[in-house]
């Protein structure tokens, strides 16, 4: 019988196949507990299974001062992958000993542990498996073992800790134990336990939650599926306006071939545009927030679904900006080191000397060149703290008044110099017909709309009457100061509406 590995993806095959404790005795099933390390009175931890997150979780109670025993049908085979410390034997002993058992088997094998159904009950069953797909109907794993075994008390808990972070310790991995059981007492125990390995056990309720719990490990990234949606939905539009409108309208109207364009220089100019918009759409949904609120004169009605799910993904929106303006910066460093930059350098001077035309200083193309790029590395350099700071252990160390200051004061800031910096851009090549390939506008015309609409509709609510409304709104000020509800059908008043007044 295969042993259960909570999201042991991340652990090496070579690593776990050999053993946890090296120079030890490969001979004898069954070890006892002399040699063992363990604080006086401490209760006896049994494991159920000898796979890898078996291992890794004995090591890490031997090393917490628990007594450990092993639970495995063939103790022989299983017996030098495990700590000195920790007993191996068979899994009725191990069960028999134990005052809290830790199961860490497949749940398809969970049948095979029935005839244990005596040895444990009244006895604390740490349910640490996880399903292959998510479920959203139910019951759970730990609702199906807490069937198998009505006369013990079932904890759901440590599926979300990979066996490398049990092996490596707390630090190097998610501290976070999520614990569920309809026991209080059991899961007070599982809960202890939690704080003397190491970890912060976070308390889930009932039985029930564990459906919950189970389908954390099954997630990937369900809070940026819709930003990184965004992103490559914006970047591939961007990318196919750019091609037409750099690329195929000079091939088209000329038969100039630009098409050496698209690896370097058609993506550093698609990649701002991204990060632009996608800075924008970070403050946007605050913006119609805000405006709803002054609508409807109240705080207490709740915001619409998409507008919930909107605010609640700003943090993704902004890392995914951050990462398109980075990327834009390594382009656009690179920009000189191309074969096709050295050529047009040279043909520039060919053509000076043979027209014996002399360089001329531009003062207006210099000092365009100047703001705009040093708008750009201010809007980077903002743009870099807003992602440092939205990094947990970062956001950790500074009160609420320094985050907000920093993700939204300059936020806007990073959001001004950006916009800026693509205004410097265009300086007057907005105006240029020639510009309008196709009848169509430069891109950096398309990119400013919604970055201008945003920045324009914050300096309205900076408006002292609108800002001073929407601060009373904030503080609890509603807009209707009367209550209106409906007496009970079996009141003398039958139907009628009453109104008092707050």
């Amino acid at each position: 019988m295969q042993t259960q590995s909570s999201l042991s993806t991340g652990i090496m095959p070579d690593e776990m196949s050999r053993p946890l404790i090296r120079g030890r005795g490969g001979g004898g099933g069954s070890r006892h507990l002399e040699a063992s390390v363990s604080e006086p009175g401490a209760p006896v931890i049994g494991i159920l299974g000898t796979g890898d997150f078996s291992r890794s979780l004995a090591r890490r109670l031997v090393a917490s001062g628990y007594q450990v025993v092993v639970g495995s049908r063939i103790p022989k085979r299983s017996v030098a992958l495990f700590p000195e410390e920790a007993e191996v034997t068979s899994q009725m002993e191990a069960a028999n000993q134990a005052d809290l058992v830790f199961v860490a088997v497949f749940p398809e094998h969970y049948s095979t542990l029935v005839e244990l159904k005596p040895a444990l009950a009244g006895k604390t069953l740490v349910d640490v498996s996880n399903g292959l797909q998510i479920n959203r109907e139910g019951p759970s794993i730990a609702e199906q073992l807490a069937d198998l075994f009505p006369e013990s008390f079932v904890v759901k808990g440590f599926n979300t800790i990979s066996a490398w972070a049990l092996q490596v310790g707390p630090r190097d991995g998610s501290r976070q134990v999520f614990l569920c059981s309809d026991s209080q007492k059991a899961k007070s125990s599982v809960m202890q336990l939690c704080h003397r390995m190491g970890f912060i056990p976070i308390d889930m309720g009932l039985l029930s939650s564990a459906v919950e719990i189970e389908n954390l490990p099954l997630y990937l990234f369900p809070s940026w599926r819709i930003p990184v949606l965004c992103t490559l939905s914006l970047f591939i539009f961007f990318y196919l306006y750019n091609f037409l409108h750099d690329v195929l309208q000079p091939f088209v109207t000329a038969g100039k071939s630009s098409f050496y364009k698209m690896p370097i220089e058609t993506v550093n100019v698609t990649l701002p545009s991204v990060a632009l918009v996608m800075l924008a759409l970070v403050y946007l949904p605050g913006l119609c927030a805000a405006f709803l609120q002054l609508w409807w004169g109240t705080k207490y009605k709740r915001f619409p679904n998409w507008l919930d799910q909107w605010l609640t993904r700003r943090k993704q929106f902004g890392l995914c900006s951050f990462l398109c303006a980075v990327l834009h910066a390594i382009y656009s460093l690179c920009l000189p080191m191309r074969k096709s930059a050295h050529y047009k350098l040279i043909d520039v001077v060919f053509k000076q000397v043979k027209d014996g035309k002399e360089v001329s200083w531009d003062d207006d193309a210099v000092w365009r060149m100047e703001l705009y790029l040093s708008a750009g590395i201010m809007a980077l350099g903002l743009l870099s703290l807003l992602a440092v700071t939205s990094l947990p252990s970062v956001a950790n160390t500074i009160n609420w008044r320094e985050f907000s200051f920093i993700q939204s004061t300059l936020g806007y800031c990073a959001l001004s110099m950006a916009t800026v910096h693509t205004l410097l851009f265009g300086w007057d090549r907005a105006f240029d017909p020639a510009r309008y390939h196709f009848y169509l506008p430069p891109t950096f015309v398309l990119v400013l709309i919604l970055p201008l609409m945003v920045l324009l509709g914050r300096l309205a609510l900076f408006v002292p009457c609108v800002a001073s409304r929407l601060r009373q709104i904030r503080r609890g000020w509603e807009k209707s100061r009367h209550i209106r509800f409906i007496l009970p059908d079996d009141d003398c008043r039958n139907g009628l509406e009453d109104v008092s007044n707050v």
